[in-house]
């Protein structure tokens, strides 16, 4: 059984409570039915804080007053709390979807962009780069690589990596296939992985021994992975935005390919 101190940590970060909500909670789940005064007592939060602690967890939903004389609090289920929260969760990422949808209406993102095109001429003739962390933001810079594409998309990859972005990747290639888009898709792992791949991106995949994995659109762009790290914060890419490079890069690449 976990010991309380690493219990209430847990359960802090879980619920994204504070130390003195987790810790009057956790209390009134111990006694099902309390009043403040044998809440305060039983987890060591002051007794003068105790009461400002239930009004919050009380309007959070994970606790309900009682009515009658003396005020008395009830632990609202763990399970009925984790629904509350993933139904309150829903209903905010929903309105945050909606109003950044929105946003492309307003005149603010009108001089966004005017800002933004003021130097685009400028970029275009230069080589850019820059490095992309964590996967959240690498899972967008792929997509952002690969649906530029007009001719063709050069993957490299170990199977465990695709496997893990294949929902990310999916209607990707649908759409590449639909546009008759051009894919060499190369993956380093068992034979069997491989196979899978292919028949569940819908694309032929040849097998490679180079331990590396890049995405490269119109051999001008190439999104090229720095580490192996399985922690999703920790995960790093570099981004070249350089025909000259990236050309040559995939010729290097294509030889690989063809000494097989």
């Amino acid at each position: 059984m976990t010991n309380k101190a690493d219990l209430t940590y847990q359960v802090k970060n879980y619920f994204n409570l504070n130390i003195y909500e987790t810790k009057v909670w956790l209390a009134l789940l111990q006694k099902g039915m309390a009043s403040a005064g044998e809440i305060a007592e039983i987890s060591g939060v002051p007794r003068s804080r105790t009461y400002d602690v239930l009004e919050s967890l009380e309007k959070r939903g994970f606790a309900l007053q009682k009515i009658g004389k003396p005020v008395k609090y009830l632990a609202v289920k763990p399970v009925q709390v984790i629904e509350k929260l993933k139904k309150n969760a829903m209903e905010q990422m929903d309105e945050k979807i909606k109003t950044l949808s929105n946003i492309k209406d307003t005149q603010e993102y009108k001089e966004l962009e005017i800002l933004h095109n003021s130097n685009t001429d400028l970029i275009k003739k230069q080589d850019i780069s820059g490095t992309v962390k964590g996967r959240l933001n690498i899972n967008s810079q792929i997509s952002d690589v690969m649906n530029m594409a007009k001719k063709e998309v050069i993957i490299c990859a170990p199977t465990h990596e695709l496997r893990r972005r294949h929902k990310l990747l999916e209607p990707i290639f649908k759409n590449l296939n639909k546009n008759r888009i051009k894919i060499n898709l190369a993956l380093n792992g068992p034979d069997d992985e491989i196979s899978a791949l292919s028949e569940r991106l819908e694309t032929k995949a040849k097998k490679i021994d180079l331990d590396t994995s890049f995405y490269i659109a119109d051999k001008s762009e190439i999104l090229f992975m720095l580490n192996k790290s399985e922690d999703n914060n920790e995960q790093l890419a570099v981004w070249f935005s350089s025909p000259f490079f990236v050309q040559a890069f995939a010729g290097l690449f294509d030889m690989a390919l063809k000494r097989k």
